[in-house]
């Protein structure tokens, strides 16, 4: 694989990369628009804006109608060299604890989480911007095997157990009865 320079999240939204169809995937920015996007929107334009990124520095370059799950999964692997979470190997002492006490040379990664909201808001922006979710790389069962296998792997390494958090139930209300007043037994009265 050939090295791509650093991609800064906050990339320009001004610049059109790719296209599918005729919709552009780094959307521009347009100053008459008075309406603020929320933390979530401004977040998947800027990963929007990295990915397409990512694929024009591809060599050769790519176009998004061309790239696969495979991709996805290069570009996945791209980003952990610029990850903050300490994933310990086997060997190190500190393998499977949480909070080690000391510093140990194993390498930083992206966290499970990060990779998994990233793939979800890609996910979304590749089907906002004219994409067809059955054409979804996004959505590739490799990515869907990668993510779950990186979650494995680190919640081992990491000491950390990422079970899903089950639905609190509320508990069934007792049932208003409306009660009708107390009838005489039949025969009294």
């Amino acid at each position: 694989m050939d090295s791509f320079p650093e991609v800064e999240i906050s990339n320009s939204e001004n610049n059109s990369i790719n296209t599918i169809g005729n919709t552009s995937v780094a959307g521009t920015s347009s100053s008459s628009s008075p309406t603020t996007l929320s933390r979530y929107e401004n977040q998947k334009r800027r990963d929007w804006n990295t990915f397409g990124q990512y694929l024009k520095n591809h060599r050769p370059p790519l176009t998004l109608s061309r790239c696969s799950g495979a991709h996805v999964l290069e570009f996945l692997r791209y980003l952990d060299q610029f990850g903050k979470t300490k994933v310990h190997t086997p060997i190190c002492p500190f393998y499977g604890i949480p909070n080690p006490p000391a510093p140990c040379p194993c390498p930083l990664r992206q966290a499970w989480g990060s990779l998994d909201a990233l793939i979800g808001r890609l996910r979304a922006a590749y089907e906002e911007n004219g994409g067809k979710s059955e054409l979804n790389p996004f959505g590739a069962r490799a990515v869907r095997l990668y993510l779950r296998e990186v979650r494995d792997l680190q919640s081992k390494a990491r000491g950390i157990s990422y079970e899903k958090k089950k639905r609190k139930r509320l508990p069934p209300q007792p049932q208003q009865l409306t009660a009708a007043p107390p009838q005489p037994p039949p025969g009294e009265g």
